[in-house]
């Protein structure tokens, strides 16, 4: 009866997807119609944003069963399916279809870089890149070898130990030095070498530069946008990021708001619409809208508890809640989503912005844990180290661990402060810059303090990052003892909702000693 239903749908031309809640009430019969039916139907079901619905029209098919020919075609539908809603299965999905024959030319390619994406967000980063890799030296120059070369450096990128591939950042940057930005595979190129070169901390502007040259009119080139599946969404992140750590904000700002807004509209799920709210709130973060940044993440972590604690992206939204709840002064609720979440060593095989650690170690310090604190912000050193992070606002261990040493090692606290110093001024951007003179001036004394003090607000002040200018502009009024200075820093601090910063000046205001 239900066969008789669908078909009568199907007649009245109402489409697969409409018939397929009958078809999946069919008893499988090895009816190579009613694959075909269903897989049509998942089609249909994805291009209007229904993914589940898809997912269980392609399981419905593969009980039928599918002819062999047409076997692997049905598991590769069904991973990118499920792609970051579930990415264990997405994997064994894939693997699966990979090993049988039916997959060949493009089809081939675009399942193993799915593969590699479900193994990236599955915490399995190593065999990502082995899988691509291995794919890669099947192939002869030419669009496919580009792409799956492209995924490497991709993957080998965010990958959080020392590098998987020695030299691949001199490499990439010969590599994108010859672009110009002409087709898909060249701006995916100069995207990937600006997050590379934002990390390692190099000129800021030549970071940006880059990264405009993979732009078409100011925008993401057709088949590079956030529902398009060739490149994926990490890719994008990289650009939205390469722009957030290099004072570009209302550029990444823009991005992070497409993605969410191209997610919603698509009806899309799961880890991508969590990584969306996620990266919303960084760019709330960055900008000093810290209520703001607060709702987007606590979203993002709800949305990301479903797909599976653990997972690089359920570390993503953790980290920056953590870091959003210190900048607004709730520290003791920055320390219970903490301990609630797991958001302690071991770290994820990839990297998250902002650095963990350093957001831990500033966790750690915070919570009166110093000794911790400081060691925890030894090992960020180490592992930035390692892997040539020298970006001094994505990997802020160094102004922490100074500020902390600043009594039991003065010594090393100025040293740690004028590397920072050295590192923001090779970086180039008015928030690194600020930050390290803030640091030096929270070491020193007297007018010495005050000047250094006058001139990480004049910098903090062209900066977009509005929470870091409200601290420096209260720290300036204490050093200066200006009521002025105070009550300036006082507006600031609550436009942003640093409720910390507002209490600490209510409290210097009150008490009143030597301020003027």
């Amino acid at each position: 009866m239900h066969g008789i239903a669908a078909q009568v749908v199907t007649d009245t031309g109402r489409g697969a997807a409409a018939a397929s809640r009958h078809l999946l009430q069919v008893h499988p019969d090895d009816d190579e119609e009613v694959v075909e039916q269903l897989r049509e139907a998942a089609r249909e079901h994805v291009a209007v944003g229904a993914p589940d619905a898809a997912r269980r029209c392609l399981e419905r098919a593969l009980l039928e069963p599918p002819l062999p020919e047409v076997h692997a075609r049905v598991l590769y539908e069904l991973g990118c399916a499920t792609l970051l809603t579930a990415p264990a299965t997405t994997i064994d999905h894939l693997q699966s279809a990979l090993a049988m024959p039916g997959l060949d030319g493009g089809e081939r390619v675009d399942a193993v870089f799915r593969l590699s994406q479900a193994l990236l967000h599955n915490d399995q980063l190593e065999e990502a890149v082995r899988t691509v890799e291995a794919e890669a030296a099947r192939h002869e120059a030419g669009p496919a070898k580009l792409r799956l070369q492209a995924v490497q450096y991709m993957w080998e990128g965010i990958h959080a130990g020392e590098s998987t591939s020695p030299g691949r950042s001199e490499r990439l940057a010969v590599l994108a030095a010859t672009c110009t930005g002409k087709d898909n595979s060249e701006r995916a190129l100069l995207m990937l070498r600006g997050f590379d070169a934002m990390t390692h901390g190099e000129n800021a502007e030549e970071v940006v530069e880059v990264c405009d040259r993979s732009l078409v009119n100011g925008r993401l080139a057709p088949g590079l946008g956030w529902t398009d599946t060739e490149w994926g969404i990490e890719l994008l992140l990289m650009l939205a990021n390469a722009y957030a750590f290099t004072d570009r904000l209302d550029r990444a700002d823009a991005l992070y708001t497409e993605a969410l807004r191209s997610y919603e509209s698509a009806g899309w799920s799961g880890g991508h619409l969590a990584l969306a709210h996620a990266y919303v709130g960084l760019g709330h973060r960055r900008k000093g809208r810290l209520r703001e940044a607060e709702t987007s993440l606590r979203e993002s972590l709800r949305i990301a508890e479903r797909v599976g604690r653990g997972l690089p992206l359920y570390w993503t939204t953790t980290c920056n809640l953590v870091d959003t709840l210190l900048a607004r002064g709730h520290v003791e609720e920055a320390w219970d989503i903490a301990e609630q979440y797991g958001f302690a060593p071991p770290y994820p095989s990839t990297i998250v912005i902002p650095d963990p650690r350093s957001v831990r170690g500033r966790l750690l310090l915070a919570t009166g844990r110093t000794k911790d604190g400081i060691n925890e912000l030894e090992a960020a050193e180490k592992a930035a180290a390692a892997r040539g992070h020298h970006n001094p606002i994505m990997v802020p261990w160094a102004v922490d661990l100074a500020r902390a040493l600043a009594t039991e090692d003065p010594a090393r606290a100025a040293r740690l402060a004028t590397d920072a110093r050295r590192q923001a001024e090779r970086f180039g951007t008015d928030t690194a810059i600020g930050e390290a003179l803030r640091c030096a001036a929270a070491l020193e004394t007297g007018q010495r303090a005050v000047r250094l003090a006058a001139q990480a607000v004049a910098y903090l002040e062209a900066s977009p990052c509005q929470y870091e200018h409200a601290a420096a502009r209260v720290e300036y009024g204490i050093a200066a003892r200006s009521v002025g200075e105070l009550n300036r820093g006082l507006a600031l601090a609550r436009s942003c909702g640093a409720d910390g910063l507002v209490a600490q000046v209510r409290e210097v205001l009150e008490t009143g000693r030597g301020l003027r």
